[in-house]
């Protein structure tokens, strides 16, 4: 399909919690939720619209401090999963939805997470993709050298943001992320998109809020179906939190999806939901 069509949609707001958020939609039928990661906004999802529509109520929105919604460098950090989780429960009630399919990649799943284990009543599956949920590795044997090595490749685009240096952070994190040339490799759509959402980066650069922890504690208890996916060629610290929410989540499956890096439902659309399609379809 077109890629631009998402971001051709009529953009909506919705009032939640103190803030507006952005969303646009298409569709009917049960409702699925997609949750877009850090540098993005309702606009990663372009390439699966039209596709899930064809079935389902689709809404793609745009989390807190995410383009088109206001926008700051003073804002609610990317990683403030917890208040993007809370964010995400008062989107599904103030639209009146029905217990909802969230399918979430990256920063936007590891706020999935969070609405999962404090809001399970809202939903009906869940679809993560590569979640960055650190706090699952700080008791695992080797999660401590993962975590220092982590740290380490995104330092730069960190220091970048900190600096306010919109387009060389989104450069060295794209670089981060999928290793040298990705930023290069990136659509027009996509780079554009990074630098609409650069102050979100900045604000998670900067801001002194503690980073919510997810645990295995809370993983056990989330009783809901969920499908986790990993790209074949993605950091293996993505691999490895897979691993560990694997072995403690009761209804989970875990499927690896060909793509050379974390971006996985933009670097292969059809692989991605040839795997998400039939897993809606039994739940």
């Amino acid at each position: 399909m077109n890629p631009a069509v998402a971001a051709e949609l009529a953009v909506k707001y919705i009032a939640v919690n103190d803030t507006r958020l952005a969303y646009v939609e298409a569709g009917k039928g049960d409702p699925v939720v997609l949750v877009h990661g850090a540098l993005q906004d309702y606009r990663f999802w372009s390439a699966h619209v039209a596709d899930f529509a064809k079935h389902y109520r689709v809404i793609a929105y745009s989390r807190r401090n995410h383009f088109p919604n206001e926008v700051s460098g003073d804002g609610v950090q990317d990683g403030a999963a917890d208040t993007h989780g809370d964010d995400l429960a008062a989107l599904i009630r103030n639209l009146g939805l029905p217990k909802a399919h969230i399918v979430a990649h990256s920063a936007g799943a590891h706020s999935s997470l969070f609405l999962a284990a404090k809001h399970p009543q809202l939903l009906r599956s869940l679809t993560l993709v590569e979640p960055p949920a650190t706090g699952l590795l700080a008791t695992a044997e080797d999660g401590q050298a993962l975590l220092k090595d982590w740290g380490a490749r995104f330092a730069p685009a960190q220091e970048a943001f900190r600096m306010r240096d919109r387009d060389k952070g989104a450069r060295l994190f794209a670089d981060g992320v999928g290793g040298p040339g990705t930023y290069d490799r990136r659509s027009d759509l996509e780079k554009r998109m990074m630098a609409d959402n650069a102050d979100s980066a900045i604000a998670d650069a900067t801001s002194t809020r503690p980073r919510p922890q997810f645990t295995c504690d809370m993983a056990a208890r989330i009783d809901i179906p969920t499908l986790l996916l990993r790209g074949e060629r993605s950091p293996d610290l993505f691999g490895r939190i897979l691993q560990e929410l694997e072995r403690c989540m009761p209804k989970r499956q875990l499927v690896v999806v060909s793509a050379t890096s974390h971006t996985v439902p933009a670097e292969n659309p059809t692989g991605f939901r040839a795997v998400v399609v039939p897993f809606l379809e039994k739940h």
